[in-house]
């Protein structure tokens, strides 16, 4: 088993959002963290050993450009209280053979812990470096947060969250 040390400033987060006044968008970097697994001669995770991973993201670096909304996001989120967003790999299996695999793990948002299970592509980009791809939709009141109103804008509570993280070999 290969420990990669995901890259903060390569890896991104996308936060996408709709409300009754425009759609809410949010890019950020930062993602820090590792995973634990082994590809084959072929670049494609070892599904025969285990995997594991772990991840955080400073919750103060999602931004939307709007200091406003920003403000009242970070508010309702209580970043004092919760400063990150994690997440803890527990398993993956292949979905198919074009790099599909189905990840499986926690997600603690505002110290509520949910079981997370959706698609991700793994790609060998080099001999030292993966990118892992995916895409998730939360319903932000299974993690204790009622979306923001703020005057007449009015947060839809269903998220979209797409990642893009680049992880270099340790050692």
């Amino acid at each position: 088993m290969t420990r990669y040390r995901i890259v903060p400033e390569r890896s991104r987060v996308w936060i996408e959002a709709r409300s009754n006044v425009h759609p809410i968008h949010s890019t950020t970097d930062g993602l820090d963290g590792y995973v634990d697994l082994s590809t084959d001669p072929d670049g494609n995770v070892d599904a025969g050993e285990t995997v594991a991973g772990k991840l955080s993201l400073p919750v103060t670096r999602l931004s939307s450009g709007k200091k406003f909304e920003d403000g009242e996001l970070h508010r309702r989120i209580d970043t004092r209280r919760y400063p990150t967003i994690d997440g803890v790999l527990t398993n993956m299996r292949r979905v198919d053979g074009d790099g599909s695999y189905r990840v499986t793990g926690d997600l603690t948002f505002r110290g509520v812990v949910r079981r997370v299970e959706d698609d991700m592509t793994v790609e060998v980009v080099d001999a030292g470096t993966l990118k892992l791809a995916g895409e998730s939709r939360f319903d932000i009141r299974d993690f204790g947060m009622e979306p923001p109103r703020i005057l007449v804008l009015k947060v839809e509570p269903v998220v979209t969250v797409r990642v893009e993280i680049f992880a270099t070999k340790e050692g």
